[in-house]
């Protein structure tokens, strides 16, 4: 669903940054996590366009999301039948039009307030990775999560903590030349982006931001699916380095400020 004209706000034909949102399921928050970033970016006087993602919503998340977007074009919503948190981000990063792209979840499990320190570092970066800070997960959240950087630094090389975070600035020419290696139907392509940035030594920034749990709703990963996909992610990023090993990589430097 693609938001009608707006009244107060009129969409850049360039922006500068693209938001990539998905949602499932969000109707009790993803209202005020929504208004939270744009009221941020505004603060930040940033052209931006917010592609927010319902991947097949069986509550009412996509008409709180439609209030939203027709007061401001900024907003884009787009739908489509349930097809799992990998496959709905690359098609924002397909989708997206901005110079930058950054990626973020919609549980508020990380808030705006770490936001700001990526945008200001972003000259000569790649990849900026805001990781996870203080993040209390069951054990075998911990452990999926070791499992995946430990994988990283064996195919790709060492130097990232968080993988797999879910609060990433990517220039998007970098981006598209690490999403053509990927599968359209990948797990967890952000693991495999992280992995890939780092192979062809991208310019890559590293720096925390707080972690909170969320307040509402649950993760659709729990018991023995969570370990499924673990396996499914591993086997995705064996695949993908093998095929990717022999694409050439630019002579760039890494920087690192989570220390």
């Amino acid at each position: 669903m693609m938001a009608g004209p707006s009244t107060n706000a009129p969409r850049p034909d360039c922006p500068e940054l693209s938001i990539v949102m998905p949602v499932y399921n969000g109707e009790a928050t993803i209202g005020a996590v929504v208004k939270s970033w744009m009221d941020e970016l505004d603060r930040l006087k940033i052209r931006y366009e917010f592609l927010v993602y319902d991947d097949g919503s069986g509550d009412g998340t996509s008409a709180v999301l439609a209030a939203i977007a027709k007061n401001d074009r900024r907003l884009v919503v787009r739908q489509h039948p349930n097809m799992g948190h990998g496959p709905t981000i690359l098609r924002g990063y397909e989708q997206a039009a901005g110079e930058w792209v950054f990626q973020t979840d919609s549980d508020n499990e990380t808030t705006p307030a770490g936001f700001e320190q990526l945008w200001q570092a972003r000259d000569g970066s790649d990849l900026l990775l805001g990781c996870r800070k203080d993040r209390h997960s069951t054990f075998a959240r911990r452990a999926i999560s070791a499992g995946a950087r430990t994988i990283v630094r064996a195919l790709f090389g060492a130097g990232l903590w968080d993988v797999n975070t879910p609060y990433r600035l990517m220039r998007r020419s970098a981006l598209a030349a690490m999403t053509a290696w990927i599968p359209p139907l990948a797990f967890a392509p952000n693991v495999l982006i992280a992995g890939l940035a780092v192979r062809e030594q991208l310019r890559i920034r590293q720096t925390w931001v707080a972690y909170q749990p969320r307040h509402a709703g649950k993760s659709s990963l729990g018991g023995l699916r969570q370990w499924r996909a673990a396996v499914q992610a591993a086997f995705e990023t064996v695949s993908v380095a093998l095929q990717s090993r022999g694409k050439p990589r630019p002579v760039v430097a890494s920087t690192n400020d989570a220390d």
